[in-house]
């Protein structure tokens, strides 16, 4: 059966928060055509105003994605390859602009271009286990070419990411956890239900919203540019914060010592 005429990005939304979830087996290897259900299924939850957090994960029980499906680039001539690139890098930016809060919940395996999908998320929370994590791309003769040379040096610095770039090394959840690539451990055999109760947290009416889709965007575009203009971005942000009803709420609710019930407006 041709991919087109598969799901391979499962959607499906749960209080206030959307599961995408890659689903094709063993290895969740990503496809062109499971990069373009994936772009899809963000810009759906982007636009969902019911939908607050995005949390994308894998199918089974012991992988997360393993990157790009090989036997595509073996076969495919290299135009091809360089939109394919093109595109994926299009996807995860899009993943990471969106103003909502967006976890990668890593059930197993993150290895390539599953890690540079996982890199692209605000947190990481990974399950307990003998997962395994790395950028071993070098070892097929290229670069971790979804953003996987950018967003590791962000996240690790320079001379350690060149480093576990350029052997290619598969590492364990502990060093994972003490490189900044996972910022949470869940134990326990319920890892999604787990990783739901932790992401409607940062739903209304508890949280506001707004408010945590502001701060994404502070951090993630203020990283990017001179500290005077990100300084001037987080004044802009907070202006338009400082007029929502939740700030009103949020300020009332501090004063009356009383819990805030926010609205997302």
């Amino acid at each position: 059966m041709s991919q087109e005429n598969c799901t391979l990005v499962h959607y499906e939304v749960k209080d206030g928060v959307a599961w995408l979830t890659l689903d094709d087996p063993p290895a969740n290897t990503y496809t062109h055509e499971m990069m373009r259900q994936l772009d899809e299924a963000i810009l759906k939850a982007r636009f969902d105003v019911n939908v607050h957090v995005l949390v994308l994960t894998g199918s089974g029980e012991k992988m997360f994605c393993a990157g790009a499906n090989i036997n595509m680039l073996k076969t495919s001539d290299p135009t091809f390859k360089y939109f394919f690139c093109l595109h994926a890098n299009e996807t995860l930016s899009r993943l990471e602009q969106t103003p909502k809060l967006v976890i990668a919940a890593l059930n197993g395996n993150t290895v390539g271009g599953g890690l540079e999908i996982a890199m692209a998320a605000d947190l990481r929370i990974a399950k307990n286990g003998g997962a395994k994590f790395g950028l071993p791309e070098v070892s097929l003769g290229v670069l971790p070419g979804t953003g996987g040379t950018q967003r590791l040096v962000r996240i690790v610095g320079k001379s350690r990411a060149i480093e576990l770039m350029v052997t290619g090394r598969l590492f364990g959840l502990d060093e994972a956890r003490q490189l900044g690539l996972v910022d949470l451990v869940f134990e326990g055999e319920d890892f999604l239900g787990q990783v739901q109760a932790y992401a409607r947290q940062f739903c209304p009416p508890g949280k506001a919203a707004r408010a945590v889709g502001r701060i994404k965007r502070s951090v993630q575009s203020g990283a990017e540019i001179p500290f005077e203009y990100a300084l001037a971005l987080e004044r802009e942000l907070q202006q338009q914060l400082f007029q929502s009803d939740d700030a009103k709420e949020g300020l009332a609710a501090y004063v009356e010592k009383r819990a805030p019930q926010f609205k997302m407006r």
